[in-house]
């Protein structure tokens, strides 16, 4: 007899901020920097009003442009071992309870149903990494700084942002062999556009009312995230694997080699692959207890 055909392989892109958790994952961490000496104060207070003001109504393209190059010029000679030990030391402090619950439930579903989980954030590899790693992901697409002895020079050497998230969840589709037209995609704001057109199961969260309009319009389904947890409160595989294995795991990221690199500069993409988890471990979750929540995303 013949063998059955193999299904075409899928993934699950995700958005971070707002999608995955409650906050900008950049500006979580600016009080650490100043505990650290990286920032001042007054840096500190623009953080918590630009945080403030991307909870309270999202982020558009200028805000976005704006908001990289202040960081691109505030992280300018930034000693990069030190920006990664920082986020290892607070990430459970800061990131573990802004994680939206439906959010990892959806993450549980998708590996269940044995997809890739891929996380797609404008924030820098430095902090996506580590709650990449978190969050059991598989992949993380981020923004990578250049870097020179060590330290930053303040240049991007790729920004994941718009179109360049789009390009980025291509060019790793055809790597890792994904079939975009099964695959998912989730994102808050209007900016993701790109990235949400090329799959074939975009998903609006929390969505910006531009990103409201666009998916009434296009007959997405639109999701609403409000719960935010600890992953250790939870009782799911995710919190199984916390206490000191998920720190251990965190502090490790920094150096796990999981994000897709875009080198412009040099002409070439690399990727690297982190080691999948062992096990059945993170994908025992019923159907019936994820039911609600899958419903309208072809999850069900």
């Amino acid at each position: 007899m013949d063998a059955a055909p193999t299904a075409p392989r899928a993934a699950a892109f995700f958005d971070l901020d707002k999608t995955i958790i409650a906050k900008s994952s950049t500006l979580a961490f600016s009080r650490p920097f100043y505990r650290g000496g990286l920032i001042n104060r007054r840096a500190v207070l623009k953080s918590a009003y630009a945080q403030f003001v991307y909870l309270i109504g999202g982020a558009d393209h200028d805000q976005m442009e704006r908001l990289r190059a202040s960081i691109s010029a505030m992280c300018a000679g930034w000693d990069v071992q030190q920006v990664k030990d920082i986020v290892a030391e607070t990430l459970h402090e800061l990131i573990d309870p802004i994680v939206y619950d439906e959010a990892v439930s959806l993450i549980e579903g998708h590996h269940a149903a044995g997809r890739d989980v891929v996380i797609v954030s404008s924030s820098g590899a430095e902090v996506v990494e580590p709650i990449g790693e978190l969050l059991g992901a598989d992949r993380v697409i981020a923004t990578r700084m250049v870097v020179q002895d060590g330290r930053y020079t303040g240049e991007i050497d790729f920004y994941s942002y718009g179109e360049g998230k789009a390009e980025a969840v291509r060019e790793v589709a055809a790597m890792v062999g994904y079939h975009l037209p099964e695959s998912f995609a989730y994102s808050d704001s209007i900016t993701d556009l790109p990235m949400l057109a090329t799959v074939g199961h975009p998903v609006a969260v929390n969505p910006d009312r531009a990103l409201r309009k666009e998916a009434a319009a296009r007959g997405w389904p639109v999701l609403t995230f409000s719960r935010s947890i600890a992953l250790r409160e939870r009782s799911s595989p995710l919190a199984m694997a916390g206490g000191p294995a998920l720190a251990a795991a965190a502090a490790g990221a920094a150096t796990a080699g999981l994000v897709w690199m875009a080198a412009r500069r040099r002409g070439r993409s690399r990727l690297a692959v982190p080691p999948r988890r062992s096990g059945a471990a993170g994908r025992t979750e019923s159907k019936d207890a994820r039911q609600p929540l899958l419903r309208g995303t072809g999850l069900s």
